[in-house]
């Protein structure tokens, strides 16, 4: 029982921090560095390798514990058989696009940086990390769903 509460607890605060990286970054700290608020390049280089550092950590833990939690709560029936089965099968490919959109906008963030422009990165790569912040909030709201137990009465 206790192992439950840590994995779920893990869980949701991994989901959170994730999530929560990636939306500052689509729309606090890119746009800053596209209208040129940064004279170098260097915060944005920073703040890129911490987000893909946290990304990669939390997808981790999020795999292990998301799956800790489907391996004690769910059969393969009750994954695909019931709503809240469905809706961790919806979690775990939002994880995954997640998982690529961040890993596609860091790769294509740092190409750009290491050609010393600020703005021109920071403009092409601001659209993938809001679909990618965008996911991430959906993460959260599927998680809600699932923890609230709405879904299971329906």
């Amino acid at each position: 029982m206790i192992d439950t509460f840590l994995a779920r607890t893990a869980h949701l605060v991994f989901a959170a921090l994730w999530a929560g990286s990636v939306f500052y970054v689509a729309f606090v700290v890119l746009p800053l560095a596209r209208d040129g608020e940064f004279n170098t390049t260097r915060p944005l280089e920073a703040i890129s390798g911490k987000l893909t550092t946290i990304s990669r950590v939390s997808s981790l833990a999020l795999l292990l514990s998301g799956g800790h939690l489907a391996g004690r709560g769910y059969t393969f029936e009750s994954l695909v058989g019931t709503t809240n089965g469905r809706l961790v099968l919806v979690m775990v490919g939002l994880w995954l696009v997640l998982t690529g959109l961040v890993e596609v906008g860091s790769k294509r963030l740092e190409s750009g940086l290491n050609g010393k422009k600020l703005r021109e990165p920071a403009a092409n790569v601001l659209g993938l990390y809001r679909v990618a912040a965008v996911v991430g909030i959906a993460l959260l709201v599927v998680a809600g769903v699932i923890t609230s137990g709405v879904a299971a009465s329906l």
